[in-house]
């Protein structure tokens, strides 16, 4: 038999013994009112009795149900919690794992990796500033992780210096030998005297 059917028989018979308890205390009032004399004892004080130990009888029975009911009440309370214990245990690893797929996204995020839409729109559902806050490191990592080249027009864009042609072309070597040098005056006075010697 089910808990839930048990409990619905024995309640039934609890409030059965209730009513016909009702039934009889009222009856067993009635008759003890009825007693004043002594011949009133003897006609009906067997009756009474016999009320009195049926009451009692009902009594320790519906006790004896009312305990068995406590017992249901019990394994019932404990069926219960142990239902719901098992629901929460499964609600919290639910958001255990959805936390972790949460800051899963974030750290992917901060990384500069591309994740799907529907992933970052459940980050930004679950908290917006920490979605933008992935979102804003990602970016940052993004430009520090970017290959940086150098243009190829480098050498245009740094100035050659050059030298100036006039120092270059009279502080460089002659490389050859020139001629002997004479005095203007050893060169005039060579032509007076090759002039004087034809004469």
């Amino acid at each position: 038999m089910k808990i839930g059917e048990a409990q619905g028989i024995y309640r039934e018979q609890v409030n059965a013994y209730r009513e016909q308890k009702s039934v009889l205390s009222k009856r067993l009032q009635n008759i003890r009112s009825r007693i004043k004399t002594p011949e009133d004892q003897e006609t009906y004080g067997a009756e009474a009795a016999t009320l009195e130990l049926t009451l009692e009888a009902l009594d320790e029975k519906q006790k004896e149900y009312q305990d068995y009911l406590s017992k249901l009440s019990e394994k019932y309370c404990a069926y219960w919690n142990a239902t719901v214990a098992e629901q929460q245990k499964d609600a919290t690893k639910e958001y255990a794992a959805d936390m972790a797929k949460l800051l899963e996204v974030a750290r992917r995020i901060m990384k500069g990796a591309s994740v799907p839409a529907s992933d970052e729109k459940k980050l930004m559902e679950f908290s917006s500033d920490m979605y933008q806050m992935a979102k804003n490191i990602g970016a940052m990592v993004q430009r520090q992780k970017r290959e940086k080249y150098e243009s190829l027009w480098k050498e245009d864009q740094e100035k050659k210096e050059y030298d100036d042609p006039r120092e270059v072309a009279e502080n460089a070597s002659v490389g050859m030998e020139g001629p002997e040098i004479v005095d203007v005056s050893d060169t005039i006075a060579s032509i007076a005297s090759a002039e004087t010697d034809v004469q």
